[in-house]
């Protein structure tokens, strides 16, 4: 199966994914005709430009601010109908009956009450639309965990719920014409009816048909009770900080803002521009076209641009298709400015599938790229909570939303356009044109530019989702890297009644002095961290960053270890024996068949050349599961008789692989084991009796005359626990200077895991795979060398 193909478990049903498209056609078309139906307002029922921005305003900046409290309750809800259901089908209850309620408004009333009546019922609306919409949200966000998957999810839901925008324009052909209703405020009155039951009904689909598991007892949630409230505050607004600490998250939602919120700050202005300019300010004469810009531009993205983008996003990923998608958008922009031409009204249509592709696009790609991120914050934190992140994500729109009304009056009084008179001030009608065009253009701009570094490819979020499942498969919620925690306590070898460390209970004032001791006696060996920050894997080494760490480290070990052989790796070892350092030098293998063969190809080059005093196939690929172990066999052959005799050649994984596969101990000259107490849960007192009792064992199956040398081992300074593993930097300390003492004392060969800290391991392994290093990511001792 190639890395685009969806695995059949992965599959969502098309039911499901009809039932989730229902309830986004009743997302949609409440908005839609929300739209429509407030030019009521002020063409017909004379509410002045400064009431329309506060009735855009403030219901949402109350929506914005309910929105992440729902997400919080929605993300720890204990319920056998689980976290979402109940939420949604309550919340398209209050939704549809207050949208018919707020519309209910008589001229006679006057404006005045009408304006109080309308913010008031504003409020419960938005009320609704927030119980409904942040647990929809998060629904759509679990239904599946695979890569193409969401974007399928997400293009069939906006497809279905674009119909809104199809349908919605064709309100005013209605709304003004006399055959159907007397006036537009009678006919926002009984559409309100329609609309608000329809949608209703619509919007309790995915709370029925949609599957959920019980969480009536899931532990991990946070009980909802008015004692927790105000730690579930504090919970929201941390919850805040560390979606926006995630750099990915950032841009989606800055992203997001800009285009949809440029875009809502002028979309109401169409109906004026073609009435005003198109037509002098004759509804009638406008007739239909002010429908048809709408009704045929939403068309266009229901069977055109959707499924584009869609395809694109396969074909190109999320990222490329998301900037080809809102470049095109431009031309669209730029397109409405010149064809916008009064006694031609067609001439418009040749700009909207341009056009379309702005809005159109944005949704079906940010969705899926939200959930995305999801599973980049459940890796790094182990929560899992769509809730909190679809409902800052939508914060950000609404917010963004409530902006754009206000903005959208300020700019009808900057232009002095005023809506429903006769004639407008000169410039007035090309001022709007001119905003109409230019706010959307300034801000899908703005947004490419913030996009034009998002680095959650397809490849990254594959690397993270098979991270999580390695994690489940592992039976613990903490993040797990070489080795598997429960090896030692299956096979009865956990150390029982061991003695506690002679360092248990020292602070972390005595053990620095001993750390020191032992880091200035100097190191056997210390594997080389080659990605400085803003780099990650795959990315191409400068030579200037490899030769400047090999420079601090060589003064304090005797051997270093690379990992790879290609990709500015090659220059490590030569860099090394400059410095006369002896190198183990490894050819990274994974399930690309190509780029094994460069990277073998590159070793046995290097180690012809003198380079490679032991020579390494391979790094933990039995471990993941990337390669079968005849494969790595016979990788091992190749590169044996290829290089030097005296080149020695093994390769690197779990202590335990060892342990189980006598062909595999045959095979190699020496034995290379990862050895890490830490995920094995090893509490710090014990920890380095966990990694005697490792190499024991391995140098047990080695025989006699089989040389062992431990390839990594290390302890973090922070991070995430796993077991009773915790990472801090006086643990840090107190197992490398116990690490080192025994090594020393029985002469075994050790290789520190790591030189450097490893920003870009956050995404696979979450914080704690950051914070390895005996120096910090800027080069700096950490503790105090």
């Amino acid at each position: 199966m190639t890395a685009s193909t969806t695995a059949p478990a992965h599959k969502v049903p098309f039911g499901h994914k009809v039932a989730f498209g229902l309830g986004m056609l009743a997302n949609q078309m409440f908005p839609a005709a929300l739209g429509i139906f407030m030019v009521v307002l002020v063409q017909d029922m004379g509410f002045p430009g400064w009431m329309w921005g506060v009735l855009f305003f403030l219901p949402r900046v109350f929506d914005s601010v309910t929105d992440p409290i729902m997400g919080f309750i929605s993300d720890n809800t204990r319920s056998k109908w689980g976290r979402r259901k109940q939420y949604v089908f309550i919340g398209a209850i209050v939704m549809g009956l207050s949208f018919v309620a707020m519309w209910q408004l008589y001229r006679a009333d006057g404006v005045s009450y009408n304006f109080v009546y309308f913010l008031c019922w504003s409020f419960v609306f938005y009320l609704g639309l927030t119980l409904f919409s942040i647990p929809y949200v998060a629904m759509g966000y679990e239904m599946s965990d695979d890569f193409h998957e969401r974007t399928s999810i997400m293009a069939v839901a906006q497809w279905i719920g674009q119909w809104a925008w199809v349908i919605a324009p064709w309100f005013w052909v209605v709304m003004y014409d006399p055959k159907w209703f007397e006036n537009a405020d009678t006919a926002t009155r009984t559409l309100s009816i329609w609309v608000g039951v329809i949608c209703m009904l619509l919007a309790m689909v995915p709370a029925i048909f949609l599957p959920s598991r019980s969480t009536q007892h899931d532990e991990h949630l946070v009980p909802l009770t008015l004692g927790n409230l105000g730690g579930g505050m504090k919970e929201i607004l941390a919850g805040f900080k560390e979606a926006f600490s995630s750099k990915p998250f950032r841009k989606l939602c800055f992203a997001t803002f800009l285009i949809f919120n440029a875009f809502n700050t002028v979309a109401a202005f169409s109906f004026f521009i073609v009435v005003y300019h198109l037509f002098n300010g004759n509804t009638v004469a406008a007739w239909i076209w002010p429908t048809l810009f709408g009704s045929v531009g939403a068309l266009v993205t229901t069977f055109a641009v959707i499924p584009t983008v869609a395809w694109m996003s396969r074909k190109m990923g999320k990222k490329n298709a998301f900037m080809l998608s809102q470049g095109i958008s431009l031309i669209g922009y730029v397109l409405l400015w010149f064809l916008m031409v009064p006694g031609k009204p067609w001439m418009f249509m040749f700009a909207l599938p341009f056009f379309s592709f702005g809005i159109g696009g944005l949704f079906t790609l940010m969705m899926s790229m939200t959930a995305d991120v999801c599973d980049l914050d459940e890796l790094a934190t182990g929560k899992r909570r769509e809730g909190i992140f679809g409902a800052i994500y939508w914060w950000m729109v609404k917010f963004g939303f409530a902006i754009a009304g206000l903005l959208s009056g300020a700019i009808m009084s900057l232009v002095a356009f005023t809506p429903g008179a006769a004639v407008q001030p000169a410039g007035a009608v090309d001022g709007l044109r001119l905003f109409y065009s230019g706010v959307p253009i300034f801000g899908t701009l703005l947004a490419m530019w913030v996009m034009r570094d998002y680095d959650l490819d397809e490849q990254r979020a594959t690397e993270v989702h098979a991270e999580l499942e390695r994690r489940k498969l592992r039976g613990s919620a903490s993040t797990q890297g070489s080795g598997a925690r429960p090896w030692l306590a299956e096979h009865g070898l956990l150390l029982p009644g061991a003695e506690v460390s002679p360092l248990a209970g020292k602070v972390p004032a005595d053990i620095q002095p001993l750390f020191a001791e032992q880091f200035q006696a100097g190191l056997y060996g210390l594997c080389f961290s080659a990605y400085p920050e803003g780099q990650r894997a795959g990315d191409q080494l400068l030579a200037a960053d490899v030769g400047r760490r090999i420079d601090l480290i060589a003064p304090h070990t005797r051997w270093v270890r690379s990992f790879s052989c290609t990709e500015g790796h090659e220059a490590i070892p030569r860099l090394a024996r400059t410095k006369g350092l002896k190198t183990m030098v490894g050819a990274w293998l994974s399930q690309d068949r190509a780029r094994n063969e460069r990277e073998l190809a590159a070793l046995i080059r290097l180690a012809q050349d003198g380079m490679v005093d032991i020579a390494v196939v391979g790094n933990e690929v039995l471990l993941r599961g990337e390669l079968p172990e005849q494969d790595l066999l016979a990788c091992l052959a190749r590169v044996r008789a290829a290089v030097p005799a005296e080149v020695q050649v093994g390769c690197v994984d779990a202590y335990f692989q060892f342990l189980e596969r006598p062909a595999l101990v045959a095979a190699c000259d020496v034995l290379l084991p990862n050895c890490y107490p830490f995920w094995e849960g090893a509490h710090i007192d014990h920890a380095a009796q966990y990694l005697r009792r490792m190499h024991a064992l391995v140098k047990a199956a080695a025989g006699e005359d089989k040389p062992v040398v431990i390839t990594e081992t290390g302890w973090p300074g922070q991070g995430e626990a796993v077991g009773a593993a915790v990472p801090a930097a006086d643990h840090a300390m107190r197992y490398f200077v116990e690490a080192q003492q025994w090594s020393r004392r029985e002469g075994v060969k050790l290789f520190w895991f790591s030189s450097f800290d490893e920003p870009w391991k956050r995404g696979q392994e979450g914080e704690v795979g950051t914070q390895w290093g005996l120096w910090d990511k800027d080069e700096r001792p950490k503790y105090a060398i």
